[in-house]
């Protein structure tokens, strides 16, 4: 597997835990307000990490971390995902995956076989609107499948959603409703980046937002908000 970058301990990205996170290289969409945008060019692969030096990171932090999360990029894309799952999980750390629901047999090979504690995965746009927001071609049958596995599966999970601009309330009561019922949904705030990549506008209010997700509390087991002032 990849290694692109290594955060040696983060008390945001796993709740509730210390942990280390991982980021691999390469993503299959093109997100204009990715904050891990230089993951996505050849940039990336000109500096990789060693995976063995890795592991041997984590082995010797076993005292000082609780978890091990694993984000990107979209770490799905990647061979050798699983052997790599598989070593971290046999030093006894949870290991938390985040990605962007487009790979579901991956996702349903990795909870078959035990090696996922926690998934937060991307909502990135109602349906109709993926294409636009994720500046690609995107196989929505596929978005469906992830969110349908982790809704009926045992394995901890979150729904997120970045708050862009270009998404207003009725787009988010979309999302809540095709999820409705599910643990978690996430609004998050969005950081202006990369804006030469679209018109540029300014973020919602952390008050707008907040008013959205009180209207999406009935919808879903728990929302809540991140990034908001």
């Amino acid at each position: 597997m990849k290694i692109a970058g290594l955060q040696k301990n983060s008390f945001v990205d796993y709740p509730g835990k210390i942990a280390a996170v991982v980021f691999t290289p390469g993503c299959n969409m093109n997100c204009f307000y990715c904050h891990n945008k230089i993951l996505l060019t050849p940039e990336a692969d000109k500096s990789l990490l060693n995976r063995e030096e890795v592991l041997k990171f984590l082995h010797e932090r076993r005292k000082f971390l609780d978890a091990v999360v694993i984000s990107g990029g979209e770490p799905t894309l990647q061979d050798g995902l699983e052997e790599f799952m598989k070593d971290v999980k046999r030093m006894g750390y949870p290991v938390k995956l985040d990605t962007n629901g487009t790979n579901p047999s991956v996702l349903k090979k990795l909870i078959n076989g035990k090696l996922l504690d926690y998934v937060a995965m991307d909502i990135k746009a109602p349906l109709e609107k993926y294409d636009y927001i994720c500046g690609t071609r995107v196989e929505i049958d596929k978005i469906r499948e992830s969110i349908d596995l982790l809704m009926q599966g045992d394995v901890d999970y979150e729904f997120r959603t970045t708050f862009v601009p270009q998404l207003g309330e009725r787009d988010i009561l979309s999302i809540a409703q095709m999820i409705k019922g599910a643990r978690q949904y996430v609004l998050q705030q969005y950081k202006q980046q990369y804006m030469h990549y679209i018109q540029q506008e300014p973020p919602h209010s952390s008050r707008f937002i907040m008013t959205v997700a009180g209207k999406v509390k009935g919808m879903v087991g728990r929302c809540e908000t991140r990034g908001c002032l």
